[in-house]
C-alpha cells in the first residue's frame, strides 16, 4: 500500500517537474518560416487555446494575422518590437520572448502548416490506377 502510494506520488511530481515533450495538437499552427534556418525548433501556435479566449478579430483584424498558416513574415525582431505575437507576449499581458521553449516546441523539420487540418485530409491523393501497368515496349 505504502509502496504504491509512493510510486504514484513520485510519478505525479515527475510530471510536474520534468520537462515534457511538446507536440502540436489538432488545429495548432506550426510556424517554421525561419526557425530551421536559425537553428531553432518550429514555433507551435495553440490556435484553439487562443480562440476560446479571444474573438477572431483580435488577432486577424487588430494584429494583422492573415488567415493562412505561414502567411505572415513573423520574425523574432518583429515580436520583440511588439508586432504579431509580441502585442500580448510582452511580459505584461503574457510571457515574453525569454521563454523560448514555450513557443519553439515543434519537431525540427516540420513544415509550416495547420496540424491535423481537415483540409489536409480532404485533399484527394494523386490518382493511381488499379489496372496493371501496360507492358514496356
Amino acid at each position: 500500500m505504502f509502496k504504491s502510494a509512493l510510486i504514484g506520488l513520485l510519478s505525479m511530481l515527475a510530471v510536474l517537474v520534468l520537462p515534457q515533450a511538446a507536440q502540436a495538437e489538432y488545429a495548432d499552427v506550426v510556424i517554421n518560416n525561419y526557425a530551421d534556418a536559425a537553428g531553432m525548433r518550429p514555433a507551435v501556435f495553440p490556435h484553439w487555446y487562443h480562440r476560446i479566449r479571444f474573438r477572431c478579430k483580435v488577432c486577424h483584424a487588430d494584429l494583422g494575422f492573415k488567415f493562412k498558416a505561414g502567411g505572415n513574415k513573423i520574425t523574432m525582431a518583429k515580436i520583440i518590437d511588439g508586432k504579431f505575437c509580441g502585442a500580448c507576449h510582452n511580459g505584461e499581458i503574457s510571457w515574453s520572448v525569454e521563454n523560448c521553449g514555450m513557443c519553439h516546441s515543434g519537431i525540427p523539420g516540420t513544415p509550416t502548416q495547420i496540424h491535423g487540418s481537415t483540409v489536409q485530409r480532404l485533399v484527394a491523393p494523386t490518382y493511381k490506377s488499379l489496372a496493371a501497368p501496360a507492358p514496356a515496349k
